[in-house]
């Protein structure tokens, strides 16, 4: 684990190098100019560090600001490192001539305005929300309207104002129940409590339960539940909830290593049944247990391009509507997102399930 570890970072490190690198060496003119650019690529990379490692020693203020600095450099140096690797490749192939990646301002503006473009294009995508529908058989004797949406990621980058805009779209459905997938918070409490994020839960007006995320572990699940607690939002760990004849189960996340089987609590399933189980793995065991809905969040559908072709590759299902055998399941590329507010190739969801 450890060794592993230590490759990612020595490979993410590597990659910091070799784009800090090429700017230095496409950049026009003398090492004054060529000493700018790179400096202020850094400087750009060491604002996301900054608000990741000094969060709690920074004013909330100040950890937002580096926030909305700091995270969508990781978007752009994934997509300059891309774009770099395939032009290093077309010049050794003879596709493109050396002189276009040596003192080049020409090609230094086409690789970061074109990184622009694209960074600007996924913000402006990000803030459209979708609405997914689905109508299902229930047997409930009488219809209800649940909203289903994951991976809010409240806090210093999804802040109060933007949850507003959010509750809104859930209260226009007029829902009968509003379920959360996990991942409410986006690890601290700090921003969502200076912020009275609790305002905004109390204009839900349908009652809410959620399960917790492994974004609630990385922080203090603890504290996460004394905060829902406190705003209404009743938290299920393993156990059991019934609203008339539908039947809400939750599983703990996965991070909880010592989670219960879903077969040791379905006591008392009965009517219709959703599960809320925030990691969409083991699919097969709703299905064995006889679930009748499954969602689940967590993937983000790999947030940009091509972090998609991972999770489609990691997961049976990272996105979207699947069935095994009786069991429906909806896997939500979250409502929210975790650091930069981009999305390319992805989208912003949040559900509606309609029960007859």
């Amino acid at each position: 684990m450890k060794t592993s570890i230590l490759t990612i970072l020595l490979l993410f490190l590597g990659s910091i190098v070799y784009v800090t690198w090429h700017l230095w060496r496409l950049t026009p003119g003398g090492w004054a100019p060529k000493l700018c650019v790179s400096l202020l690529y850094l400087i750009w990379m060491a604002s996301f560090f900054a608000s990741m490692g000094m969060r709690n020693q920074l004013s909330t203020a100040t950890v937002t600001v580096l926030y909305e600095v700091g995270h969508p450099w990781l978007i752009a140096h994934l997509y300059l490192l891309l774009g770099l690797i395939l032009a290093d490749v077309a010049v050794l192939v003879k596709i493109l001539p050396k002189a276009w990646m040596a003192g080049n301002g020409i090609t230094l503006a086409t690789f970061l305005g074109a990184v622009a473009i694209l960074m600007l294009s996924g913000g402006i995508h990000y803030k459209h929300k979708y609405r997914e529908e689905i109508t299902l058989d229930a047997g409930l004797g009488h219809p209800m309207t649940v909203v289903l949406a994951s991976d809010l990621h409240l806090g210093y980058s999804n802040r109060k104002a933007e949850f507003s805009r959010w509750v809104d779209l859930i209260n226009a459905e007029n829902p009968d129940l509003v379920l959360f997938g996990g991942d409410i918070v986006d690890i601290s409490l700090k921003p969502i409590l200076e912020g009275n994020f609790a305002e905004e839960f109390a204009r839900i007006k349908a009652p809410m339960y959620t399960v917790l995320g492994n974004h609630e572990y990385i922080g203090h699940e603890d504290e996460a539940a004394d905060f829902f607690n406190q705003t209404g939002i009743t938290l299920l760990r393993d156990s059991v909830a019934h609203v008339g004849n539908l039947t809400i189960i939750g599983r703990d996340d996965r991070s909880n290593r010592h989670r219960l089987p879903l077969s040791s609590f379905m006591n008392g399933a009965d009517g219709f049944t959703i599960l809320l189980d925030h990691q969409p793995y083991h699919l097969e065991e709703a299905e064995a247990a006889g679930i009748d809905f499954q969602f689940s969040g967590h993937t983000h559908r790999g947030q940009i391009w091509p972090g998609n072709w991972l999770t489609d590759a990691m997961y049976e299902k990272s996105w979207g509507h699947h069935q095994r055998g009786g069991t429906r399941y909806y896997v939500s590329s979250g409502l929210g997102i975790w650091g930069p507010k981009i999305r390319i190739g992805t989208r912003s969801e949040y559900l509606v399930l309609h029960l007859k």
